[in-house]
């Protein structure tokens, strides 16, 4: 699937989203660290064309060190669906990791009986929020029912 830069845009943006919807495990943890609420900003900024690509990048790195600084697993996958998120405005690679850092820190925050079903609900809210013509590419795996 070849992407234009509209449609890298909205990855980013996607992916973004993707990681403030979990953000919560990280800040509810560890409420004095913005890092990751900073890379999920930097993202959108970057699609406005508010920041630089180096911008963008730096504060994906923060967030990825405040996920090596967690020491719990829900906030440290939060953590890194966050910096996954911002580094997409550099590859846009990176928006499947930061779906697939989101499902992981949905999935340890689950209640473990629950974990699968918190797995299910979160690929599927991902599913939802993606824009149709992207699908294919994001969610090369999922069978469209």
């Amino acid at each position: 699937m070849r992407l234009d830069e509209r449609d890298h845009r909205s990855l980013v943006l996607w992916a973004t989203d993707c990681a403030e919807h979990v953000l919560p495990y990280f800040e509810e943890m560890f409420p004095g660290d913005d890092r990751p609420r900073k890379a999920v900003e930097a993202g959108r900024a970057w699609v406005r064309g508010e920041i630089t690509l180096s911008d963008a990048r730096a504060a994906a790195f923060a967030a990825h060190a405040s996920a090596r600084d967690a020491d719990q697993a829900a906030a440290r996958a939060a953590a890194r669906a966050a910096g996954h998120a911002a580094a997409t405005a550099h590859v846009v690679g990176h928006a499947t990791h930061a779906a697939a850092y989101a499902v992981t820190a949905a999935t340890y925050a689950a209640v473990s009986t629950d974990a699968a079903a918190a797995a299910t609900k979160e690929r599927d809210w991902q599913y939802r929020h993606l824009p149709e013509h992207l699908r294919s590419g994001a969610f090369l795996a999922r069978d469209d029912n």
